[in-house]
């Protein structure tokens, strides 16, 4: 594609936005929803899902992942206990 025809292609484009949008508002909407329907299809159908194998080995870190998380927020916690207690007394 050569310069011109690709700023013509983009000059066109953008008049076609800026002009006035001709048609009943009432079937320009239902389009408009139909054409959202049809691009949200169209991207489910690009989807690629898991096998059953990698389901259950993501969910397996997924929970040994938030497990030590947890335990460390637990210590940090018992910690942060044992220190006002012991500055503060009980």
């Amino acid at each position: 594609m050569t310069e011109t025809s690709t700023a013509g292609a983009a000059g066109s484009d953008r008049a076609r936005r800026n002009a006035p949008q001709k048609g009943n508002p009432v079937g320009r909407f239902f389009g408009a929803i139909a054409l959202f329907v049809s691009q949200i299809l169209d991207e489910l159908r690009k989807v690629v899902r898991p096998t059953r194998h990698e389901l259950t080995t993501y969910t397996s870190v997924v929970i040994v992942f938030v497990s030590v998380v947890m335990a460390l927020v637990w210590g940090a916690d018992q910690l942060i206990v044992k220190l006002v207690a012991l500055a503060f007394g009980n």
